[in-house]
């Protein structure tokens, strides 16, 4: 539940500038006394861009909560703490550094077998 809050308070509720359109809410924990909740964001931009994200949500965390509260059945609401996951960009990177070491693979292979397929002709 304080995923989907926190995602829907980013994607319609918040109009901070600081928040970047692209955050999305990657994990959530919440501690076994509900006193508090680590939410873990992922931010498509500029590390600046992150910094000031994770700033704009600090600072809603008051009016994030407020919506929380309003859905939260338990007695006790947690709090929110936001944390910066660069998980996905590592990912992502990693995903590129495989591609393009598998490129390099392929660039010998396709010149060795034009010259394997001239020598068959000759024969």
């Amino acid at each position: 539940m304080v995923r989907q809050v926190v995602a829907e308070a980013i994607g319609r509720r918040l109009s901070d500038p600081r928040i970047e359109p692209f955050t999305s809410v990657t994990r959530v924990s919440v501690s076994p006394d509900l006193s508090y909740a680590d939410v873990y964001v992922s931010v498509m931009g500029s590390p600046g861009a992150a910094r000031a994200t994770l700033a704009g949500l600090t600072s809603a965390h008051g009016v994030i909560g407020q919506m929380l509260g309003r859905r939260w059945t338990a007695r006790k609401c947690p709090s929110l703490r936001f944390h910066l996951d660069d998980s996905i960009k590592k990912g992502m990177e990693t995903i590129r550094l495989i591609e393009e070491s598998v490129g390099r693979d392929d660039e010998p292979a396709a010149e060795a077998d034009p010259g394997s397929a001239d020598e068959s002709v000759e024969e």
